[in-house]
């Protein structure tokens, strides 16, 4: 495919100025969730054939969230986009300022595999709704995801608005040497310093949505049954497969035993498995095999059964474990826990600094000062007191990481903004103009200037 040819296209329909108006966002916008109701029925199909992912699943993790930004989008798309005013200094006076959103052009979005309708459709709803043209590029690596996307999209929209790109390595690298107005990438650290080399070459600013290590940190005066609970939905939700999942457990020493007694409750009861629609595979052998050799047996609290035949892992809790073993050496990205212990929250505090900025942060506490202290002191791309996960359905919430978890954020108005530029204008009239700054100057200028300026 002449990827240049694409976007040239692209960039020729997004200077007509149509994208710019915003009763077509909001036509673009409709008809997109249009398509998707529609077509409910081939996108279970579809994720079910990469990840065995049911139904439910699917709906409340992926489509929910995708319907949701589109109706945001809509009824906030005019206000987002109007003109705002902003105050005038003195010395400018009788003029008046304001900001002028307007969209960054045809941009790029990179989805990632591990929820492959989310993450691939709602950049691309916030590029719409800030005014963009968009090459979605959806992984490869979901297979029939990423076909059923590339159909729906390219049959119901025009390749100068809207187009899909399938491939890998190669054609994504080939995507790159064209130059774009914005580049959104979600996916791994690797890959994201590779994205940031090729747009740096052209100037093009990126949201780069990471991952890393998310610890969650739990203290002793905890409802340790609910604190369970909400631990291991947040774990092994899509098979610990979950760019935020909490990637290990710091507990207090003095309730351990009694937090693992807990969680080994909440999975029994959950009874992960695929076929009670409730667990996924692991998405391909490779990941399979590696998530496997992070897993050492004499560390198995439970779980740890491999099924390389079905790509299942069980749900596996590891305890004794240290900052020096394998498992806390990589972002897991599967359904293991380690559970390491701290006796203070200064000792936790400083391991968690010890590594890199994660994406997301859990702390469970009763405890004001903790919370506090731990919020300010470690830093982090968001998170949740008290629960895991829920902090990305909020729209109101910037979502995004720091440092390797990554560059920029998005969801709701923060979306809008990731894919807008803001124009400062100042605006004079032409009937009166003060003198003091032009030639010649003077002390009696200079005077008044200092009053002026401070």
């Amino acid at each position: 495919m002449n990827y240049r040819k694409v976007i040239d296209l692209q960039r020729q329909f997004f200077n007509t100025n149509a994208t710019k108006n915003i009763s077509f966002r909001v036509k673009e916008l409709k008809h997109l969730k249009h398509v998707l109701k529609k077509n409910e029925a081939l996108l279970y199909e579809s994720i079910y054939k990469d990840f065995k992912k049911s139904e439910f699943e699917t709906y409340t993790t992926e489509l929910s969230i995708i319907y949701n930004e589109i109706d945001l989008a809509l009824v906030k798309v005019k206000k987002w986009s109007k003109k705002k005013k902003a105050s005038t200094g003195l010395a400018n006076l009788p003029g008046k300022s304001y900001i002028i959103p307007e969209p960054y052009g045809t941009v790029l979005v990179i989805g990632a595999w591990n929820y492959p309708y989310q993450l691939s459709l709602c950049p691309a709803i916030a590029a719409i709704a800030a005014g963009c043209t968009v090459v979605l590029k959806p992984s490869e690596v979901p297979s029939h995801t990423a076909a059923t996307m590339a159909k729906l999209i390219n049959q119901n929209f025009g390749p100068g608005f809207f187009k899909v790109i399938e491939g890998g390595v190669q054609e994504t690298t080939e995507i790159l040497t064209v130059k774009f107005d914005k580049i959104f990438f979600t996916g791994s650290v690797a890959v994201g310093k590779i994205i940031y080399e090729a747009a740096a070459k052209h100037l093009t600013p990126v949201t780069l949505e990471l991952g890393g290590k998310s610890p969650a940190i739990i203290t002793n005066d905890v409802n340790i049954d609910m604190t369970a609970k909400r631990l291991v939905w947040g774990k092994f939700l899509n098979a610990g497969q979950t760019c935020i999942a909490p990637d290990y457990v710091l507990v207090a020493s003095d309730i351990k035993d009694e937090l693992l007694s807990a969680v080994k409750k909440y999975i029994e009861k959950a009874a992960y498995h695929v076929d009670n629609q409730n667990y996924t595979q692991i998405i391909n052998d490779k990941n399979f095999d590696r998530i496997e050799n992070l897993i050492e047996k004499d560390k198995v609290y439970i779980g740890g059964d491999c099924k390389k035949e079905e790509r299942v892992i069980t749900p596996t809790v590891l305890v004794n474990v240290e900052f020096s073993d394998k498992v806390m050496q990589e972002e897991i990205f599967g359904p293991i826990l380690p559970v390491l212990t701290f006796d203070t929250i200064e000792e936790a505090i400083k391991k968690v600094n010890s590594l890199s900025k994660p994406l997301s942060f859990y702390i469970f506490t009763k405890s004001k000062s903790i919370k506090n202290k731990v919020l300010n002191e470690i830093s982090f791309g968001g998170g949740a007191v008290n629960d895991t996960l829920m902090h990305f359905t909020e729209h109101t919430l910037p979502f995004g990481g720091v440092g390797n978890s990554g560059i920029g954020n998005y969801h709701g108005k923060f979306g809008f903004d990731t894919f807008s530029h803001y124009k400062g204008i100042l605006q004079k009239p032409f009937w009166i103009e003060p003198n003091l700054k032009y030639p010649p100057y003077s002390a009696t200028k200079l005077k008044w200037l200092k009053r002026i300026l401070g």
